[in-house]
């Protein structure tokens, strides 16, 4: 509810003019909790024409994987992270890209590498759900909904 009366505020005072949108992105500060990310700012994107058979052909990860810098520095900012140290984040992707996930920047947050939910734990994660995917007992669609509603629940 306070997202939406900001927003609602900032597109008042901004106008109804198309620079309004692309303030209003940048005016909301993105709150993550206990590792996991602000669901308004980061709801998770997929390529919707990624298949299984797709993300189970080695080296997919790698051919999708493309977040310029100028994109992680929207998301810092989003999220209010002003600095940071080397090391204590990775712009991450909630739905993997090993699971069809994509690089839109909903799908996008800083995930931090130390805490009882990081980084790590959840590139493990990742690790198993793919393999689970790839080996037929669990559905693409299935897996990326659960990582994407909660993942630290798995």
């Amino acid at each position: 509810m306070r997202h939406i009366a900001f927003t609602a505020l900032v597109f008042v005072v901004l106008g109804c003019g198309s620079t309004a949108t692309e303030h209003i992105s940048t005016a909301v500060v993105c709150v993550a909790h206990s590792g996991l990310p602000d669901q308004y700012c980061t709801p998770g994107a997929v390529f919707s024409n990624a298949t299984t058979a797709q993300i189970c052909a080695p080296g997919y990860a790698q051919s999708v994987r493309n977040v310029p810098q100028s994109v992680k520095n929207r998301v810092y900012a989003e999220y209010g992270i002003k600095q940071h140290k080397p090391g204590e984040y990775e712009i991450d992707h909630l739905i993997s890209l090993e699971l069809g996930g994509s690089n839109d920047i909903k799908n996008l947050w800083p995930e931090p590498y130390v805490g009882p939910h990081n980084a790590h734990i959840k590139d493990d994660l990742e690790n198993v759900l793919h393999a689970q995917v790839c080996n037929g007992k669990m559905q693409l669609q299935e897996a990326q909904a659960e990582i994407a509603k909660n993942w630290e629940a798995i």
